[in-house]
């Protein structure tokens, strides 16, 4: 109880909710943080280490995530101690479901993160008997699917050219090197190519591949698509995972784990900008290191908003059974993101701040105002 309490601040968590289930073991976790400007939502993940001081900073994140893109919802997450490839997942997702009857969806409403997929928000749907408890859904059901789309992926690219242009250093050309070659990763990957640049290093967890004149990523792609993520044992050479962070690249994106960049890795960091694909992979003291070296972070708060952005759409179509084309969650993904970086990048080099700050500033001005409106924060 102490490490709960210990993670209480102005601005949160409001609630956090653990459970159990004896028969099928199923241990989770949800965290509601600020709800000041919406109903909390944020993706479910489900892993064997998932903690709740894990789920708790993710929670986080999503609150300035939606305050970032100026969205009305509130920050949340949930997980459940669990591996995904287990036979009894669908069992143990459905008990976890159950057991926050009372928060879902009145207070929460359930998303897709690392472990779950399109079917498993399907499946809380109908156990809880409500097609607002969940969205990320198949199209099939009238969900937007926006993992299998690649929207998050998507934004991170088009976040990348942004400030990459902003800096001064053209996408066309620069190399770019990718952490995790999951629905983010893959997806980045497709969209850096589209955009004329070269990515010369992948990984996943059971290896990195790199080629300083550029992987091909339509076969990378394939691959992926047959083997899954062991392809980089199959495509070329593998070298150990955790190389690709410190290959020669002008644009690095973490996109996979938290805390992957630290205070040991930073030094060694080649890229003028990296670009948080993965929420949380950059540590405290790894952006000191990379500040005075004067490289670029791009926050994950601002580079990977785009899933929450899709997660509007889902949200809306709710209510009013609408569901707007690809296209459109596209282009609202790309504008959206693309005049985000410039903003916080611009707000930086005005107030002397790095990126992360400058974000983090704007988000929380926004939180502060919905809290003070509401009464929970006294006016200043």
């Amino acid at each position: 109880m102490t490490d709960a309490l210990d993670l209480v601040d102005e601005w949160g968590p409001e609630k956090i909710v653990v459970v159990s289930h004896r028969r099928t073991g199923m241990k989770g976790v949800l965290v509601i943080d600020n709800t000041a400007r919406g109903i909390g939502k944020g993706g479910t993940r489900m892993s064997p280490s998932v903690t709740v001081t894990e789920i708790a900073r993710l929670a986080r994140v999503m609150t300035w995530k939606w305050a970032g893109v100026d969205l009305f919802y509130g920050g949340a997450k949930a997980g459940i101690v669990a591996d995904p490839a287990a036979p009894d997942k669908e069992a143990v997702l459905r008990a976890f479901a159950r057991a926050l009857a009372n928060e879902v969806p009145r207070e929460y409403v359930m998303g897709l993160d690392m472990g779950l997929t399109e079917n498993d928000a399907a499946i809380i749907q109908d156990e809880l008997g409500d097609r607002g408890a969940a969205v990320g859904t198949p199209a099939h059901l009238g969900g937007i699917a926006y993992d299998q789309i690649g929207i998050t992926g998507f934004g991170v690219a088009e976040a990348a050219d942004a400030a990459a242009t902003r800096l001064g250093l053209p996408m066309r050309g620069a190399r770019v090197a990718i952490q995790g070659f999951g629905a983010v990763g893959s997806a980045a990957a497709r969209r850096f190519a589209e955009l004329g640049a070269t990515v010369v290093a992948v990984s996943t967890a059971h290896g990195a591949l790199h080629d300083p004149h550029g992987l091909d990523v339509a076969k990378l792609l394939e691959a992926r698509a047959q083997y899954g993520d062991a392809f980089v044992t199959r495509t070329g050479a593998a070298r150990p995972a955790g190389e690709e962070l410190t290959v020669p690249c002008d644009v690095l994106v973490p996109a996979a784990l938290q805390d992957v960049l630290d205070r040991d890795t930073a030094p060694l960091v080649t890229a003028k900008l990296v670009v948080e694909g993965a929420n949380l992979p950059t540590s405290p003291e790894a952006k000191a290191v990379l500040a005075a070296r004067g490289v670029t972070v791009l926050p994950d708060f601002v580079a990977n908003a785009g899933g929450v952005i899709a997660a509007a759409f889902a949200m809306d179509a709710r209510y009013s059974g609408f569901r707007p084309d690809t296209d459109t969650v596209f282009a609202t993904v790309a504008e959206k993101l693309r005049a985000n970086a410039g903003t916080v990048l611009d707000e930086a080099e005005r107030r002397g701040l790095t990126p992360a700050e400058a974000g983090l500033r704007l988000a929380t001005d926004r939180v502060r105002a919905a809290m003070v409106s509401k009464g929970r924060l006294p006016a200043r």
